[in-house]
């Protein structure tokens, strides 16, 4: 039966209790159960390992524990057999015995299941040595492996809702808010304003009631940080709004999160429920006199909900358009109240700064962006996953040492960061520290972090195409230069990959982006011109040679390239083939083979399938 705690002293006695009744030396076994591993399996590893423990008998002295995302998502199915930390990857119901038989005989290891490093071929068995891990500083994402997110003794057993009782006990909601603002945390939702400064502001503002509000709405193509927090953590973003409610003076607050992620609703569900259960959530909270509920809204997937008052448009049940900000959200927000709105990870952030303290964490990062960031490390990169890094780690350290490089040794290219409304940075900007000031220096910025690899087979032109098209879907059309700004953008780029660019189309592409950068409305327009400007800024070269010699450099645009098959390399093996879905390919077994160019519809499969680099694209 779940304790309602009505006092701080309740609740710190509790957690004692928690801590002397575990023991950190027994094993435990924890099985990645974020998206990701799930899509791969892990829920039937972790109902092998569940099935297979109740038959050893077994259940006392083994633990089972069902985590969120660990990071290292390719490698998924995931299991980190504690407190030794061996990681194992890849794992299959079929390997659940022989670990568990390990596990229990207090030694051992399944070599073929640890990680092994590309270069050397090196097993590594701890978590913490392998190098995707070994470069990151995971304070927030960290707990993801450690603990059951829908168990809320696992979050207080490591320190859960410490920081509450700190702020409810020993402080004033002025010194909470001058301890964020003293910390430089800035907001991680892609804006960058400095959090502490946001409370100050909602705090004196005047009105009836105030909101806290969460933006889970994550719609980066590739992103999935807050998602991951949210399935993995989600106690460590009610705490934050709890501490923000406190400073603020707020007693209801919001998570507006897309519809898409039912995991993260279902966990952030059930820890609102816990929370409200042992009495931290509700009315007079551990009798501090704080009054706070949290509410789940879920958005139906607009990536322009992401901006603050089309978010709270639609969280008042209206269209989701944003409006002009003369006035703050912070001032007037949510049915014209104060509001206050800070991303997933913002919120994950607080109880740490209040925890260990403005100098501690300050003393990570970079002058002007302090802390962490995590990234969605996704494209053409060996190791795809989320990543969490100091700011001012550079783009080449996160590239390649944590994502291990481009696969197949293929040349980098570039660098999409910030999400669709982002900039694609270069090869000669991989030494350029990752923070809020330098991305926006260089043409880019931070966005919610989403960070896209791009090898020497992605055209730039079609890039920009690619986010723009993104965006113009996205656009809520309330504005003209947003709405046909990205509409003109996209002709004029459909146009350029057909080979069928004009002289003066970069003139216009830039002329449409001044307009769209001094005009637009809200934030998505202001920024969607960023893959178009940093892809002339740094790739004009492959813009000029599309619309001046009818060629794609990356040999990628369809209507500019055509597929042949070099007679002395051709083996007659047939793969190409096999895999042509409409026929062009011709010849005998061990005799050239022969590709009618009037057939080919440029799917590049007889590409990807030749061995022997005998399909030639020119």
């Amino acid at each position: 039966m779940s304790p309602h705690l009505k006092t701080i002293s309740e609740l710190r006695s509790f957690r004692e209790n928690l801590k002397r009744s575990r023991d950190p030396r027994s094993p435990c076994i924890t099985v990645c159960s974020g998206t990701g591993c799930q899509a791969c399996g892990a829920l039937e590893v972790l109902e092998a390992f569940r099935e297979k423990i109740r038959e050893m008998g077994v259940n006392q002295e083994i633990e089972i524990r069902a985590t969120g995302c660990h990071g290292f998502c390719e490698r998924g199915p995931l299991v980190v057999i504690r407190p030794q930390k061996i990681c194992y990857m890849n794992v299959s119901p079929e390997d659940v015995s022989e670990i568990l038989h390990q596990v229990a005989k207090g030694g051992g290891v399944i070599e073929r299941l640890l990680y092994q490093d590309p270069m050397t071929k090196q097993r590594i068995l701890y978590e913490e040595e392998i190098p995707f891990y070994k470069f990151q500083r995971r304070i927030v994402f960290g707990s993801n492996g450690e603990i059951d997110p829908t168990n809320i003794d696992d979050y207080i057993g490591i320190g859960g809702y410490q920081a509450l009782e700190k702020v409810l006990s020993t402080m004033t909601p002025e010194e909470v808010i001058q301890t964020i603002k003293a910390s430089g945390l800035r907001g991680r939702g892609g804006g960058g304003f400095p959090t502490g400064i946001k409370w100050e502001a909602c705090r004196r503002a005047k009105g009836r009631e105030k909101f806290i509000i969460c933006n889970a709405d994550e719609g980066d193509p590739g992103a999935y940080m807050d998602r991951s927090l949210l399935e993995g953590n989600p106690h460590s973003v009610i705490e934050g709004m709890l501490i923000g409610a406190y400073a603020i003076g707020s007693e209801e607050g919001y998570v507006y999160v897309r519809n898409e992620y039912p995991l993260a609703v279902s966990n952030l569900s059930c820890a609102i429920d816990q929370a409200r259960a042992y009495g931290l959530l509700g009315r007079n909270i551990l009798s501090s006199g704080l009054n706070f509920q949290i509410k789940i809204n879920r958005g139906g997937g607009a990536f322009v909900c992401g901006e603050s008052t089309a978010l709270m448009a639609s969280l008042e049940g209206r269209v989701g358009e944003p409006r002009a900000k003369y006035i703050h959200t912070v001032e007037q927000g949510l049915w014209n109240q104060p509001s206050n709105l800070n991303n997933v990870e913002t919120w994950a952030n607080i109880p740490l700064i209040i925890n260990r303290g403005v100098e501690w964490y300050s003393s990570i990062g970079t002058e002007g962006s302090k802390g962490t960031k995590i990234f969605s490390l996704v494209g053409k990169i060996n190791h795809t996953g989320l990543v969490e890094v100091p700011m001012g780690m550079t783009l080449r350290q996160i590239i390649f040492d944590i994502g291990g490089g481009i696969p197949k040794n293929k040349r980098f290219k570039a660098v999409q960061t910030g999400g669709p409304s982002g900039g694609c940075l270069p090869e000669a900007l991989l030494d350029l520290p990752v923070d809020f000031d330098r991305l926006q220096e260089a043409g880019s910025m931070m966005g919610s972090g989403g960070m896209i690899v791009m090898d020497e087979d992605n055209c730039m032109v079609d890039m920009a195409r690619y986010f723009v098209q993104f965006l113009e879907e996205e656009s809520c059309g309330k504005c003209t230069p947003c709405r046909e700004g990205l509409y003109q953008m996209g002709r004029i780029l459909n146009r350029i990959c057909r080979g069928e660019g004009r002289e003066g189309d970069i003139e216009l592409l830039e002329d449409l982006s001044l307009v769209m950068l001094e005009s637009s409305l809200c934030g998505l327009g202001l920024t969607a011109p960023n893959p178009v400007l940093s892809t002339l800024r740094y790739f004009r070269d492959e813009y000029e040679a599309h619309i001046q010699e009818r060629r794609c450099p990356a040999k990628f645009c369809r209507e500019l390239i055509s597929f042949s098959i070099h007679p002395e390399k051709c083996t007659g093996c047939g793969a190409c083939a096999k895999v042509c879905p409409a026929q062009a390919i011709t010849g005998e077994r061990k005799k050239v083979h022969l590709l009618e160019s009037q057939k080919c519809v440029k799917c590049r499969a007889c590409f990807e399938a030749c061995k022997f680099d005998a399909v030639i694209i020119s």
